[in-house]
């Protein structure tokens, strides 16, 4: 079978208000003036993932819902600019949306309006069996209606990876994702005990490597039963915005992992790549190129 896809993303399209708050938490007021503006702009998780896929050079294939509303409209346009290949089901429900509250240091709230996606949502099954058997790997976001997919996914002979995001370690929610995929991202900032959660899903699951990343701290490795510790790089110039900055992580990691490098040097491409992203406006939706990765990973 012909893999002409390097990596299909699987969910996670949609679209983010951005409002640039004067400190999170946000104290309550009657109203605030907003200088620099709220603006919408294409771009949720699966969005960045396959931007910063593209960006690197991978072909990249991205499967969701959409509705025909405006905001799906942004997120065609987004695809066309980049050239990244869109196949979008019709979701009558409307395209998926948020809301982020952006702080000075860089910090962000984000408000999901979750009536755009329902538990029946289903993708069709021909879809997913058509695109998946063409790709070489599938990163499957743990939106509606990427579950149900999981063992479509598994069947095509694949890899697959996920971002669990801000998992908690317990959300039943998450585990199906955490169990069925190759490579595992989740956030250390909800886990009590991170190394604890790391473990339990490479035994429960498939996962050759599980990452667990730290923001500033760097990020946590687990392969081959050992655990290790790629300490964070410095943004190469202010950091304005941590939103994408995982997506950054995930997508830079992939593209050194799928390039057979090891999973501590894959987890410096995605330090490197998620660095980037902070330095980035929320208002924009862009990720570091191949050659500044090759350069800045090359550099002692």
């Amino acid at each position: 079978m012909s893999r002409d896809i390097d990596v299909l993303v699987l969910g996670g399209a949609g679209v983010d208000t951005i409002v640039y708050v004067p400190e999170l938490p946000l104290p309550y007021a009657d109203s605030y003036m907003i200088d620099s503006g709220i603006r919408t702009r294409a771009g949720q998780t699966g969005d960045f993932v396959a931007v910063g896929l593209s960006a690197l050079g991978l072909r990249t294939h991205h499967l969701d819902m959409l509705g025909d509303d405006p905001e799906g409209d942004l997120v065609r346009a987004l695809h066309r600019e980049k050239g990244i290949a869109l196949t979008a089901i019709p979701q009558p429900a409307g395209t998926k949306r948020a809301v982020n509250l952006v702080g000075p240091d860089g910090r962000r709230l984000s408000l999901y309006d979750t009536s755009r996606a329902h538990a029946d949502d289903r993708f069709p099954e021909a879809t997913v069996r058509a695109l998946a058997g063409a790709s070489r790997h599938v990163h499957v976001t743990i939106t509606q209606p990427c579950a149900h997919s999981l063992p479509l996914l598994r069947e095509s002979g694949a890899t697959l990876s996920t971002d669990l995001h801000d998992w908690d370690g317990e959300n039943p929610y998450h585990e199906p994702f955490a169990h069925a995929a190759d490579v595992v991202f989740v956030s250390a900032a909800a886990l009590a005990d991170p190394e604890r959660t790391m473990r339990r899903i490479a035994d429960r699951g498939r996962a050759e490597v599980v990452v667990a990343t730290a923001g500033a701290k760097g990020a946590y490795v687990l392969a081959d039963d050992e655990l290790i510790h790629v300490p964070a790089v410095p943004p190469p110039a202010p950091v304005v915005d941590s939103n994408g900055a995982g997506d950054a992580f995930a997508a830079a990691f992939l593209y050194a992992w799928l390039n057979r490098e090891t999973p501590r040097r894959s987890a410096l491409f995605g330090t490197i790549a998620g660095a980037h992203a902070c330095t980035v406006p929320s208002t924009e939706t862009d990720a570091i190129g191949l050659d500044d990765l090759l350069t800045r990973t090359a550099t002692p």
